[in-house]
Formats: C-alpha cells, structure tokens, sequence
C-alpha cells in the first residue's frame, strides 16, 4: 500500500514531494508498528477533528498540541543552529498577538495586576555575536500577569495589556516595566487537555517572558525568558527551558537605582541580552 501511494506523488514542487513522500512513509511504518483497531484509527481522527473546532482567534489548539508533544521544540532546534555565542531560540507558543508600539520604559502591566503584581525592570541590549549593537531592533514582548493569564484568556485585562513592541536606541539597549509573572498551565479544557491527562502529565509552563528580536541583516529570534527558581523549570510542559534563557531576577531597593528606572520603590532588576547571528552567517 505504502509502495502505491509514494508512485502517485507528481507534485511539481520537489520539497513538497518530499515531504509527503517522508510523511506517508512514516506513518504507514506507525501502522504496521502499532497495528491500531479501527475504532482507535476513528478516536485518533475524532481528536484531529476536535483540536480544529476548537480553535479560534485567539486560541490555537494545534499550535498547542504541537508544543505538547515538543514537535515545536524540535522544529525550532532543527531551523535555528547557530555560533554559541547566539541566543538560543525557543518556541512562540499559542498566545502571540500583535503588540501595542510603546516607548522604551513603558509599563507594560496596566490591568488588576499593576496593583497586586511584584514590579520589575526588564531591561538589556540587542547586539550581533560580536557584541556590536544593532540600534533600531525591534522587540516584540509579551507575558502572562502575576496569576499566570494573558490578556486574551483574562477579560480584567485590556486589550494588548503586558505586550509591547519596542525599538532599541542607538546603543541597542532596550527597557520596560512590568511585573513579575507567574506559572501556568495551559488551557486544559480542549483535546489538548483530555491528552495530558490521559498520559498522566502536568500542563504546568514555568513563568516566563516571550521576546521577539529582529533587526536588519540578522536572522530573527523568538525566545523565553525563564524566571530562575521555577518550580517547572526541569518539567516544562512544552520542553522549551534552555539553561542560557534562565535568568534570576536581583531584588533591589536602592533609591539611586529606583530614580534610575523610573520606579517608586523596590523592585526586581531583570538583565537580558540578546545576540542575533547574521544573515551571512547562516548562509555558510
């Protein structure tokens, strides 16, 4: 059967004739591997057909699924090597959404949690692998609020709340104030949800910040930055935790270092930089 369907594959594109030619090949491999019932066969679809409808604007179950599995994870590992001295990539995950502009320093928290939430300065420098700034880098910034919710699953938060897109200076330095954010799981109330419970897994994420670096003649990145003590930091649900994205925020209550930042009283000091390799570089 295998044999039948690669010799009707006469798609003009040679890389899609690849990869369909890949993708057959390994599943009827699974086939013959796992012999599934066809009532299985029928709850595997069923589940496909379910991870669709579930689906909305603002929710991307198969996005979801696929960190699940960590097939993103090594989507990512495969596309983004690169010299050590480079940021090391991670996945964008199911809540990005087009960011507000806002001006470096701007506060990005402006829900409930603004109040109750602990307040940091995120801050750093967007260079080359060399070290030399890329001035006019664009960072697209967003985060879940001190209980683990981004303003899309959380109707107390407006509309682009603990998001930005932010233009580094000419140093390439970039800055923004929020608040410390939280834990979470992901949306158990899907297929998504109903699997991991199946396979007796945690749906647990540990806090992070999500960044999205870009500047001319670099190659992109989207990453984390994974807040250091996270009790999931070693059980990531979506298996995104790289030791150079953990980053421990320092407790600060200096008053020159507040007037500095801009802030009225103690808060957590989060140093981040980000290195972009080269076009040139990855063309080699």
């Amino acid at each position: 059967m295998r044999t039948a369907v690669l010799d009707r594959i006469q798609a003009a594109d040679p890389r899609l004739a690849e990869v369909v030619r890949a993708a057959v090949t390994h599943l009827h491999a699974f086939v013959r591997e796992v012999r599934p019932t066809e009532e299985e066969w029928l709850a595997g679809l069923d589940f496909l057909v379910r991870t669709g409808h579930t689906c909305t604007d603002t929710r991307n179950e198969f996005i979801l699924l696929s960190d699940m599995l960590g097939l993103t994870s090594a989507v990512d590992e495969v596309n983004h090597a690169g010299p050590p001295e480079a940021t090391p990539s991670s996945v964008e995950g199911p809540f990005h959404s087009p960011a507000p502009p806002r001006p470096l320093g701007a506060w990005l928290a402006e829900g409930p949690e603004r109040e109750r939430g602990r307040p940091m300065v995120v801050h750093g420098r967007v260079t080359d692998c060399a070290g030399t700034p890329l001035a006019g880098a664009t960072v697209d910034v967003w985060q879940a609020d001190d209980a683990g919710h981004y303003d899309s699953q959380d109707p107390d938060q407006p509309p682009g709340n603990l998001r930005a897109l932010l233009t580094t200076d000419q140093d390439g330095s970039y800055w923004f104030r929020s608040v410390l954010p939280s834990s979470y799981p992901v949306p158990t109330d899907g297929p998504v949800g109903e699997l991991l419970t199946a396979l007796g897994r945690h749906p647990m994420r540990p806090a992070h910040i999500h960044l999205r670096v870009e500047a001319a003649g670099h190659r992109p990145v989207t990453t984390h930055v994974f807040v250091a003590g996270d009790p999931y930091l070693d059980s990531d649900a979506a298996f995104a935790v790289k030791d150079a994205l953990v980053v421990a925020p320092v407790e600060c209550d200096e008053p020159a270092a507040a007037e500095r930042w801009s802030m009225k009283g103690p808060f957590l000091d989060f140093a981040f930089d980000v290195r972009l390799v080269a076009l040139a570089e990855v063309a080699r």
